[in-house]
């Protein structure tokens, strides 16, 4: 775990990155050197907590940005500017920014399509692994808790352009969004259907479905969907 005051540096180094393509930077005597200036030179910025080139940190709380649907990871930097998910160095880093310079940053993540990690060994008995799996798969019809795969498509990988996929998530970040997901810490344009089916989920619910879903592989050269099969079983107000 890095020390505050080398977690500081980064992050200022990172803000750094950000906003030099979004100011023009002050005049000097000295000539300036020579920067490329794209848009994945100011993405460095964003690789500091979320890996080289978007692949996730190896901590498991920072997750992955490339290759999901732009249209989520705009979404999801309109909602840590705007107030909706709450993690003060998110929030700190993209306030500043307008909504044309968030969706060039999500577009640029969302057509990096590059190989996917192995999935991570279960640590939790065979009947709890059954449950998350059916949880994800069939849901709870007697609750009217829909099936993960009703939403993120058959695959789990996503569906274009507001719904991530779950596979390839580290454990660790699902509960904890799952967790923030009933707690308020994060949520979404009402009617916000997350936040209602995580307070319908037990604590060891949420725990079965985050092992069963870490433990499955990313199908090969999966993409998100371009459309569900079927209607969205609930009204979510975050995918419009």
């Amino acid at each position: 775990m890095p020390s505050l005051p080398i977690l500081a540096r980064g992050l200022l180094a990172a803000a750094g990155l950000l906003l030099s393509g979004f100011f023009a930077s002050a005049a000097t005597a000295a000539p300036a050197p020579t920067v490329e200036d794209t848009i994945a030179q100011r993405a460095l910025a964003c690789t500091q907590c979320h890996g080289q080139q978007g692949r996730a940190a190896a901590d498991g709380y920072y997750p992955r940005l490339a290759g999901k649907p732009q249209g989520y990871l705009y979404k999801q930097l309109l909602n840590f500017r705007d107030g909706r998910r709450h993690y003060g160095l998110m929030s700190d880093l993209v306030d500043p920014l307008s909504d044309a310079y968030l969706n060039e940053l999500a577009g640029y993540f969302a057509n990096l399509h590059l190989p996917y990690p192995a999935p991570q060994t279960p640590a939790l008995p065979a009947a709890a692994l059954s449950r998350g799996q059916e949880l994800v798969l069939k849901g709870d019809p007697a609750r009217k808790l829909p099936a993960c795969v009703q939403c993120h498509g058959q695959q789990l990988t996503g569906v274009q352009p507001f719904i991530p996929g779950l596979l390839s998530l580290p454990r660790d970040y699902l509960n904890g969004q799952l967790g923030a997901w009933r707690s308020g810490q994060r949520r979404a344009v009402a009617p916000d259907c997350m936040a209602w089916i995580a307070k319908q989920l037990k604590e060891d619910e949420i725990n079965a479905i985050s092992h069963w879903l870490a433990g499955q592989p990313m199908p090969a050269g999966a993409r998100p969907a371009e459309s569900l099969p079927a209607p969205l079983p609930m009204e979510c107000g975050g995918l419009k």
